[in-house]
């Protein structure tokens, strides 16, 4: 038996980025991703932030992810131990915004870009987005 879901338009038409610290033309010298210097960013410094501004605004097209929101994030570590940081991280922000949208029939963001210097943080927020798209695509 097929299920299909229908998701809401929602897309907003602003650009997210969420980083501790830099701005979107820091993430350009890095990234030579021109979108960085070309688009009108809006930025969010934490978890809390992030939330409560797409609560607020909607779901944007575009957001640029940054791993570590907190000094403490920043480790060497291969495996992250999420349970226990108090400060909540680029990976939880990407969670929460597949939940809201999956339990809202929302689409997730057109454009998901990841801009953090942490390897494994990085690859940890891609994975929770490539593991999103191949069961949503079972589902329908």
């Amino acid at each position: 038996m097929t299920i299909f879901v229908k998701f809401k338009s929602n897309i907003m038409s602003y650009y997210l980025f969420l980083d501790d610290y830099r701005q979107p033309e820091d993430t350009f010298k890095y990234t030579g991703n021109a979108m960085y210097i070309n688009k009108s960013w809006r930025v969010v410094r934490s978890y809390d932030e992030f939330v409560n501004f797409i609560l607020q605004n909607g779901v944007p097209h575009t957001v640029s992810y940054d791993h570590d929101l907190a000094y403490s994030h920043y480790t060497q570590e291969e495996n992250i131990p999420y349970d226990l940081y108090e400060e909540k991280t680029g990976f939880h922000c990407a969670k929460w915004l597949i939940d809201y949208c999956n339990d809202n029939k929302l689409k997730l963001p057109t454009g998901i870009l990841i801009h953090s210097m942490n390897p494994v943080g990085s690859e940890n927020i891609r994975s929770l987005f490539r593991t999103y798209r191949k069961s949503h695509k079972l589902s329908s």
